[in-house]
C-alpha cells in the first residue's frame, strides 16, 4: 500500500507527541488526558483514508471521549488500550506498506462506572439555559489552560467561517472548524461547563454532516454557527472574569435558541448541490426562542461581541521591564524560602498542626505567584508579524511587484525583550527580500515563474531554540558574486578558501552591499550588519540558505533565555536536569538486545528499525549514576536539528513548566547547557540544550 511522504511524516510526528504525553500518565490522574485525546483526534483525521489504522484509533478515542464526558481521569482500561495502540500502530503501518497481514487490534471496552451522570449530548440531557458553574478551588489551573485554548480556537472558528462563507467546500477550513468545536466540546465536558459543552456538541454534529457530505454549508448555516461562536465567546469571557477577579458568573448566557436553530438546520439539511433554503427556516426558530433585546445582560454581551466592542477584562497596563525582572528574582527567592519552611515545619510541628496548614497555604500562594510572574514576560509575536505584513504590502506597491506575503506561527510566544529587539532586524530582512530577493514581474515571467512572488514569515520552536524564518522564492544569492564584492571591498583576501555558508555570512559584514544603486530602501550596506548586531545581542545566530533562481531562506535562531518552557525533569544520580519537552519524542526502558556497540561510532539503540546513537548523560557531566547499563535505566529519545538520538538517564521525575535563568559568566557557553531553573522544591536544575549537548558528545 502506497502512502504519501507527507502522511508518513505527519503520522510519525503525531504518534511521537502522543507517546511523549503518555510518559507520565497514571490511573486515577488526568495528567496528559486532554493532550492525548486531542492527538488521537489528529491521528483519526490523518488516517481517514486508511480504515485499517483508523478503526483502532477511533475505538481508543471513544474511550477517552467517554472519560471526558463523565469528567473522570484515566482508568486502567483506557491506559492499557492507549499503551497497546501506541505500540501497535508503527508495526501496523510497516506491515501495510509491505502489503503483509498484521494481527488486528482489539480493545476491551472500558468498564462502566456504577453511577454515570447522563451525558450532556444525550436525548435526556437538559437543553435549557443554565448558569455556567466553575469550580475555581479545584480547577483553577485547568480553567486557565482551557480559557487560553478556547480563545485560540474561537479565533480559528471565526477565520474558518469567513473562508467557508466564500468557499463552502474548502476541506481545510471545514476540518479546522470541526476540530475547534470538537476540542471545545471535549474540554468543556471534562470541566463540567454544561452550556458550552451542549452548544459545541450540537454545532459539532452539524459540522460532521458537512464533513460527510450529507449537508451543504449555506450562508444561513454559517451565520448560525457564527452566532453560536459569539455565545461561546461570551461564556469564555465569563471564565476570564472569574479567573481575573474571582467573580463567579452571575448571569445566564442564553444558548437554548441557538441549540434549537442548529438542530433544525441539521434536520432540514440541504443536500449537496441543492438550492439553499429560505433564510427564514433557521432564523425563525432562533428568533422564536431568543429573548427580547435588552432582556438579558448576557444577550446584550453577545451583541457587543459580534459588533466588535471591547469585552470586560481586556484592559492592559504598561509595566517597566526592570520591575518584571525584579519580580522574577523575588519570586525565585520566595520559592526557595518556601521550600525551607516546608522542611522546617515537617521537623518541628506535628502533622495537621496550624503551622503546617499555614505553610501549605503559603505554598499554594507561592505556586500561583510563580506561575503568574513567569507568564507576565511572555507575549506572542503576532503584533510584530502583522507590522511586517503591512510593511510588505507598502513596499510591494512602491516597487511595482506582486507579492503574496504569508505568516505562520504568529502565536509563538517570546520573552517581551526579544520581541522588542527582533523588530528592527525583521524590517531589514523583509526589505531585502522584496527589494533584492524578488524579481520584477517581467523578469519572473521570463524565468518561467508566476508573476506574483511569495514570501513566508514564520516562527516555531526547534529543540531548545525559537526560530524565526523568512523565505522567498526570488532570484536567490549568487555566492560567486558575493565573494567578488567582498574581495573588491577588502573584506577577504582573493586567495581565501571559504565554504558556501561562510560566503553567505559575508552579507552580514558592516558596509557590505551588492546593490547596483542606492534606493530609498536599501543599498548603503547598513542593514544586515544591524540585523547581526541585534541578534548577537540576544545571543542568537543567523543561518542563510539559498539556491540561484529558487530563492533564499534566512533563519534567526534565538535561545530560550528568560522564556517559559515545558520541561521533562530527569534524574542522574543525585542531580536533576531538565529537557525541553519540544525536543523529547518518547522515553522507554530498552531491552538488552536493542543495545549494540558499533566500531568507530559507539553505542547505538535499535528502535523501530532505525539505528540511533546512544549517549550517557552521566559521562557527559562526569557524575555518578545509578544505571550503568541502558536496560537498567530510562532512554529518552530526543530530536535536535532534524536528527534523532537517545539519551540515557536514571529516572524520569516529572513534567513541569519552568523559566530559564541565566547562569552568568561562570558557566557561560558551557556546551549542552542553555540555562538553569529553580524547581518547585527550591533546588536548581540545569536546562539541557540537546543540540549542543549531543554535538559536543
Amino acid at each position: 500500500m502506497a502512502f504519501a511522504p507527507d502522511f508518513s511524516q505527519a503520522f510519525d510526528d503525531t504518534l511521537s507527541r502522543l507517546a511523549a504525553e503518555f510518559i507520565l500518565a497514571q490511573p486515577g490522574r488526568d495528567d496528559g488526558l486532554i493532550p492525548a485525546y486531542s492527538l488521537l483526534g489528529e491521528l483519526r483525521d490523518l488516517c481517514a483514508a486508511v480504515p485499517e489504522l483508523q478503526a483502532p484509533i477511533v475505538a481508543v478515542h471513544t474511550q477517552l471521549d467517554a472519560l471526558l464526558d463523565r469528567a473522570q481521569p484515566f482508568d486502567a482500561a483506557s491506559l492499557t488500550a492507549l499503551s497497546r495502540l501506541v505500540a501497535w500502530l508503527p508495526d501496523a503501518l510497516t506491515a501495510l506498506r509491505a502489503g503483509k497481514s498484521r494481527a488486528p487490534f482489539e480493545v476491551a471496552p472500558a468498564a462502566a462506572p456504577d453511577h454515570v451522570a447522563p451525558a450532556a449530548d444525550s436525548a435526556e440531557a437538559p437543553a435549557e439555559d443554565v448558569l455556567l458553574e466553575l469550580n475555581l478551588a479545584e480547577n483553577q489551573e485547568l480553567l486557565v489552560e482551557f480559557h487560553a485554548e478556547a480563545v485560540d480556537h474561537l479565533q480559528q472558528v471565526e477565520a474558518a467561517l469567513l473562508i467557508l462563507d466564500q468557499r463552502p467546500d474548502d476541506p481545510e477550513a471545514l476540518n479546522s472548524l470541526f476540530r475547534s468545536f470538537h476540542t471545545i466540546k471535549g474540554n468543556a465536558g471534562f470541566l463540567g461547563l454544561v452550556p458550552m459543552h451542549t452548544l459545541a456538541h450540537e454545532v459539532e454534529s452539524l459540522l460532521d454532516l458537512a464533513r460527510n457530505r450529507e449537508l451543504q454549508l449555506t450562508p444561513v448555516i454559517v451565520t448560525e454557527i457564527l452566532r453560536s461562536r459569539d455565545a461561546l465567546q461570551v461564556l469564555t469571557q465569563q471564565i476570564a472574569v472569574a479567573l481575573e477577579r474571582g467573580q463567579l458568573p452571575g448571569s445566564i448566557v442564553p444558548v437554548r435558541h441557538l441549540i434549537a436553530a442548529v438542530k433544525q438546520l441539521a434536520q432540514n439539511r440541504p443536500a449537496p448541490g441543492a438550492a439553499a433554503p429560505a433564510p427564514t427556516s433557521a432564523a425563525a426558530a432562533a428568533d422564536a426562542e431568543a429573548p427580547v433585546a435588552g432582556g438579558s445582560p448576557a444577550a446584550n454581551a453577545i451583541e457587543q461581541q459580534a459588533a466588535g466592542k471591547p469585552a470586560l477584562g481586556s484592559q492592559t497596563v504598561r509595566v517597566n521591564i526592570e520591575k518584571l525582572d525584579t519580580l522574577m528574582d523575588v519570586v525565585g527567592e520566595l520559592v526557595i524560602v518556601q521550600s525551607q519552611l516546608i522542611e522546617s515545619a515537617r521537623s518541628l510541628a506535628e502533622e495537621g498542626s496550624p503551622l503546617q496548614r499555614n505553610v501549605a497555604q503559603l505554598s499554594r500562594i507561592a505556586k500561583e505567584l510563580q506561575h503568574t510572574a513567569m507568564s507576565l514576560r511572555m507575549i506572542p509575536i503576532k503584533p510584530t508579524f502583522q507590522k511586517m505584513e503591512r510593511l510588505a504590502r507598502d513596499l510591494a506597491h512602491s516597487f511595482g511587484k506582486k507579492v503574496s506575503f504569508q505568516v505562520g506561527g504568529e502565536d509563538t510566544e517570546l520573552d517581551r525583550t526579544m520581541v522588542e529587539e527582533i523588530g528592527d532586524p525583521l524590517v531589514h530582512m523583509v526589505r531585502n527580500a522584496l527589494d533584492h530577493g524578488l524579481e520584477p514581474p517581467a523578469a519572473r515571467a521570463a524565468a518561467g515563474k508566476p508573476e506574483q512572488g511569495s514570501v513566508h514569515l514564520r516562527a516555531y520552536h526547534q529543540g531548545s531554540n525559537i526560530v524565526i524564518e523568512l523565505q522567498d522564492d526570488g532570484r536567490g544569492i549568487d555566492p560567486e558574486r558575493i565573494f567578488r564584492k567582498a574581495v573588491e571591498k577588502g573584506i577577504v583576501a582573493p586567495s581565501a578558501a571559504l565554504s558556501r555558508e561562510e560566503i553567505f555570512a559575508l552579507i552580514l559584514a558592516p558596509g557590505f552591499s551588492t546593490a547596483e544603486k542606492v534606493t530609498a530602501v536599501s543599498g548603503r550596506g547598513v542593514g544586515m550588519d544591524v540585523v547581526k548586531r541585534n541578534i548577537e545581542k540576544l545571543r542568537g545566530k543567523i543561518e542563510i540558505a539559498s539556491e540561484i533562481g529558487q530563492g533564499s531562506t534566512f533563519k534567526i535562531k534565538l535561545p530560550l533565555t528568560m522564556a517559559i518552557i515545558d520541561g521533562l525533569v530527569v534524574r542522574v544520580g543525585a542531580d536533576k536536569f531538565i529537557l525541553p519537552s519540544t525536543s523529547v519524542q518518547m522515553a522507554l526502558r530498552p531491552p538488552r538486545e536493542a543495545i549494540t556497540t558499533v566500531h568507530g561510532t559507539g553505542e547505538v539503540l535499535e528502535l523501530r528499525g532505525k539505528i540511533l546513537p546512544l549517549h550517557r548523560l552521566h559521562r557527559r557531566f562526569g557524575i555518578p549514576a545509578d544505571a550503568t547499563q541502558p536496560w537498567d535505566g530510562i532512554v529518552v529519545i530526543v530530536e535536535h536539528s532534524g536528527r534523532v538520538s537517545a539519551l540515557l538517564v536514571d529516572e524520569m521525575v516529572s513534567k513541569q513548566e519552568v523559566v530559564i535563568k541565566n547562569l552568568g559568566a561562570f558557566m557561560q557557553g558551557l556546551p549542552g547547557v542553555s540555562g538553569g531553573a529553580i524547581l518547585g522544591d527550591g533546588n536548581i536544575a540545569l536546562i539541557l540544550d540537546p543540540a549542543s549537548l549531543l554535538q559536543a558528545a
